[in-house]
């Protein structure tokens, strides 16, 4: 695939630590065929040196999926994004955003905010390395950086290395003082100065990212950037990607149903079963699909409870769908 050859960056659904694994990004795809799939962060030296089959391995019908990897050393990049594009990846994404402390000491992640030319040189080798196309996740700034002046100076920076994709994150990284999650919510989202980095520089594909809470929200917060990342509300709430197809991307609607998408899944389930895949490791992902709805705690209960039993098969899936929609006729 050729460098110049982008994905389309439209509407996506973010990488996120612990919760985009396979059996995630499968059953992301059952309800949306379009948007952009994200793997969570995989750090460059597991995959260089430890099990990479293991590690990054995907199905090919979660395509189209990017991976996302992190790190500072150029060569290990370049040598792990090698490795993403022989899986068969169709992007390697670079992450200049995560606020954990495993990522501080390790001196990859949002800290790289401070290191712009860290991470052009660390691009520089990826886009070396690989036919396909690479880009980076970051925030807007972290700790006391001014967020207009370090995110101008990051981007201005990177993209004299070549890149042209940025998804920005719309909230500063605070590295001291703020768990993890509180770097989800606490700093304050934005979206203005996505919007004039857009506008500095229309040369670039600018992908926005924090907050948005549905399509509904993306495509309203966008009308003027490329595009925009969905990352908790796509998780918790998955049912939201249905609309994805039909709006973003202007395809019929598929007239999808949460049970219709329950039972699409369930190939897939019963083939990892098969594999060893315990049933929870799967059905964890499922447990927003009903969010909202009649019958949505006993479905979450099943799953989360009865699945995680020694030996659950497909038929505690089952059970749970028919509690649901028995549930929800009946309301």
């Amino acid at each position: 695939m050729s460098k110049n050859n982008v994905l389309d960056h439209k509407f996506s659904v973010a990488p996120m630590m612990d919760w985009t694994d396979r059996h995630c990004r499968a059953f992301h795809r059952t309800i949306t065929r379009r948007a952009l799939l994200y793997t969570e962060m995989a750090v460059a030296p597991a995959i260089t040196r430890g099990d990479a089959p293991r590690l990054i391995g995907f199905d090919p019908a979660e395509h189209p999926v990017a991976l996302q990897i992190g790190g500072s050393d150029p060569a290990e990049l370049a040598a792990a994004a090698r490795i993403g594009a022989a899986t068969g990846y169709r992007e390697i994404n670079l992450n200049v955003g995560c606020p954990s402390d495993r990522v501080q000491s390790g001196r990859f992640g949002a800290c790289l905010m401070t290191e712009p030319q860290t991470v052009a040189d660390c691009m520089s080798a990826m886009q070396a390395a690989v036919d396909i196309p690479c880009t980076v996740k970051c925030r807007i700034g972290v700790d006391d950086q001014d967020p207009e002046t370090a995110l101008f100076a990051f981007v201005e920076a990177v993209a004299a290395a070549g890149v042209t994709t940025f998804i920005v994150h719309a909230r500063k990284a605070w590295l001291s003082g703020l768990s993890p999650k509180d770097n989800r919510s606490v700093p304050p989202l934005d979206y203005d100065l996505v919007r004039r980095l857009k506008a500095a520089r229309p040369d670039l594909t600018v992908i926005l990212n924090g907050g948005l809470e549905d399509v509904g929200h993306a495509l309203a917060e966008t009308q003027t950037l490329d595009g925009a990342m969905l990352g908790r509300a796509a998780y918790q709430t998955p049912w939201v990607l249905a609309e994805a197809d039909s709006r973003v991307f202007g395809e019929p609607d598929r007239g999808l149903t949460r049970a219709g998408v329950v039972q699409a899944y369930l190939p897939y389930i019963e083939a990892q079963l098969a594999r060893g895949v315990r049933l929870n490791a799967i059905t964890r992902h499922m447990l927003g699909l009903y969010h909202g709805l009649p019958g949505a705690r006993e479905w979450r209960r099943i799953l989360s409870v009865e699945a995680a039993a020694p030996g659950a098969g497909a038929d505690i899936l089952r059970r749970a769908l028919a509690a649901v929609e028995g549930e929800a006729a009946a309301a």
